[in-house]
């Protein structure tokens, strides 16, 4: 008998729970990818929304020398440029195209988690996905139908804001109901790095076309991000206990398997002991060892409680540390989302190269986001302080982006090292709020174990986060107008007002002489 190969081996080795989570882990990865990639390509399109015409005018001398008629310069000049970001407030427009997405997007963000814990996940992240891949198509479609009404693009900001914020409750509640705390901090460290890596791919796909038909720069990530929400509707699993019905369905004759209606209607499935030891559901469920069971003993069990109702809004602000976190995101997206949507145009600026090497080249701001969203998570995890790390990423930030603004203007080497750093150091505290720090606070121990906590916290963070990440990027369309020198200390301002908001927790932290609550067992937590 020939040997098994080892990578059947391997794949064998797992059980179904480590696959379940696996698909759950990767799925959700893609979808948020996918919302994150759609959001880009505005900030890739903007420096040729309104590009410097020089370059045009130029053209217009003929070869001897002399200049074209007037007429026939001025109409190049005004020509090189998208109506109506053609004239000298366009940088007031662009930032109020950003403002409008991010204001929808905040506002929607604390309705959001209210609803998706009142309807399926699984179709609720659907629809959003879909319709906001037919908001960011038409953003691309007024390229091709030549749309110069900024009405027009105002009211597909707007809409396109409210629909994707559909999107981050809904992961987040998914990943926290199929993993534990244990470890909580380095698996969504790793997870969260779908917002670089949809970065990244946003200006890549959006850099290809930018300069040819900036229109396919929207269309392609629209048709993505509505592929990917059929995908979510076909194989997204909310919950392990979405399982039961199907595997119930599926238990042979031979298992002696009692079912009833529980509370409210709904079936209760309840397998045998095994070995004279009582297996939790969803161990019984989801992690079958053997192909036979012997029924030892016929086991009811009754459940009295109701199930769990959703939290209200003001119950939420009332666990321990939501407020502050909320607030110290509030500043700390201010930073990131300014970067996300005004970096390429920076780069385009201060280092003179044209629109897609500017894309590119803040892509690297994105791969350093990774890395410090990842690092914030096992420092965390190890020393069980979520506070503490926070603010020594915060507290080194404000001199690297000072940094930055000076050595940006040396050269291409120093450019790219900055970016990496402040893209960790920007991303890590930002990332590791709106994961582990998240569903830390909606499984908070005063909950009491109501799971559905969950998207309400994580929309309650996020949403105020949202708030500062539509103010930065108005502020700096504001105050770029009088050099970007003003918009690097209105980011270190708003650095320190983040850390200011931690102290609270972070004293806490450290004068607390509770052990790391990090287990084994936590790590089969659901």
């Amino acid at each position: 008998m020939a040997p098994v190969p080892p990578g059947v081996r391997l794949l064998v080795s797992f059980n179904r729970d480590q696959w379940y989570r696996a698909l759950t882990f990767s799925l959700t990865f893609l979808l948020y990818t996918s919302f994150h990639l759609s959001r880009k390509p505005i900030s890739i399109v903007k420096s040729e929304l309104h590009k410097n015409c020089s370059s045009v005018s130029e053209q217009a001398t003929n070869p001897s020398g002399s200049q074209l008629p007037a007429l026939q310069s001025l109409h190049a000049d005004v020509d090189c440029s998208w109506k109506p970001f053609d004239k000298s407030n366009y940088k007031q427009l662009l930032g109020a195209m950003d403002y409008s997405f991010l204001c929808a997007y905040a506002v929607g963000m604390y309705l959001s988690g209210i609803i998706g814990e009142r309807l399926p996940i699984r179709l609720y992240l659907t629809v959003g996905m879909l319709t906001s891949g037919l908001f960011t198509c038409l953003f691309g479609l007024g390229y091709i139908y030549n749309i110069h009404n900024l009405g027009f693009y105002i009211f597909v900001q707007v809409a396109n804001g409210l629909v994707q914020t559909t999107g981050w409750p809904s992961v987040v509640t998914c990943i926290g109901n199929w993993f534990g705390k244990g470890r909580r901090g380095l698996i969504m460290g790793l997870w969260n790095s779908h917002t670089s890596v949809g970065n990244i791919l946003g200006s890549l796909i959006a850099g290809y076309w930018v300069s040819s038909n900036w229109g396919l720069s929207f269309i392609v990530p629209g048709l993505i991000i509505a592929a990917m929400g059929v995908v979510c509707f076909l194989f997204l699993i909310e919950h392990p206990n979405d399982l039961k019905s199907m595997y119930a369905q599926n238990t042979s004759p031979g298992k002696r398997v009692k079912s009833w209606n529980g509370v409210n209607g709904h079936t209760e499935v309840y397998l045998q002991y095994k070995h004279n030891k009582l297996q939790s559901y969803d161990t019984e469920l989801l992690l079958p060892q053997d192909s036979t069971r012997v029924p030892v003993q016929s086991v009811m069990v009754v459940k009295n409680e109701s199930e769990p109702s959703a939290i209200s809004f003001m119950g939420a602000l009332r666990i321990p540390g939501v407020i502050e976190f909320s607030l110290c995101l509030l500043f700390a997206k201010l930073v990131s989302y300014t970067f996300l949507f005004w970096l390429p145009l920076y780069i385009t600026k201060a280092a003179h190269l044209d629109a897609k090497k500017a894309g590119d080249l803040s892509t690297l701001f994105d791969v350093g986001g990774i890395v410090g969203g990842i690092l914030a998570g096992v420092i965390s995890d190890k020393l069980g302080k979520r506070a503490t790390t926070c603010a020594v990423m915060l507290l080194l930030a404000a001199p690297t982006l000072y940094g930055f603004s000076m050595i940006s203007e040396f050269g291409l080497g120093p450019t790219i090292v900055m970016l990496l750093v402040c893209g960790g150091l920007v991303n890590g505290p930002y990332a590791l709020i709106t994961t582990a720090v998240s569903a830390d606070l909606g499984t908070h121990k005063s909950l009491k174990g109501n799971a559905r906590a969950l998207s309400t916290v994580t929309a309650i963070i996020d949403g105020t986060g949202s708030v500062g990440a539509a103010l930065g990027p108005l502020l700096a369309g504001v105050l770029s107008a009088g050099g970007w020198s003003r918009v690097f200390y209105m980011l270190m301002t708003a650095d320190f007002f983040a850390l200011l908001l931690l102290l609270r927790l972070v004293t806490k932290e450290l004068t607390s002489t509770k052990p790391r609550p990090v287990s084994a067992a936590e790590l089969k937590e659901h």
